[in-house]
């Protein structure tokens, strides 16, 4: 029994902070959600590093905060009802993350329709909070 306790604990110590990350990014998804819903590109883009990098399916990279809130303006045109789900965090250094996730999406117009796929995005950790520094989605599963 002795042996086992510090084994116990030092696994709760690692574990612990796994959980707590991928806690604060959903918090971070979560509020990109709602900024998008609202119409808040500003808001979305200001969740994203200075010098981040989005890689929409289709088209080229995007570089820079104000060209992934253009993007995502543009995106809002085109599609409503963003929705995440977190499948796993991994931690890839102490100030570094990356998340898998699915998403779903409705599409705009006469006849809209349900669009679902995969994202992996890299995170980073700026000051105390998570920032998107990749960001890479595509449909499908």
């Amino acid at each position: 029994m002795r042996r086992i306790a510090p084994v116990i604990a030092l696994l709760a110590a690692l574990v612990a902070p796994a959980f707590a990350q991928k806690a604060e990014i959903e918090a971070v998804n979560a509020k990109w959600i709602e900024c998008f819903n609202k119409g808040d590109f500003a808001g979305v883009a200001s969740l994203y590093t200075d010098d981040a990098t989005a890689f929409p399916p289709g088209s080229g990279m995007v570089k820079g905060r104000a060209a992934i809130e253009a993007m995502w303006k543009n995106m809002a045109e085109q599609v409503t009802d963003p929705k995440l789900i977190t499948v796993d965090v991994k931690a890839i250094g102490p100030s570094a993350a990356r998340e898998i996730g699915t998403f779903s999406l409705k599409t705009k117009g006469p006849r809209p329709q349900e669009v679902t796929g995969k994202y992996l995005v890299v995170w980073e950790k700026v000051g105390s909070d998570w920032k998107l520094a990749a960001d890479i989605w595509n449909d499908g599963k």
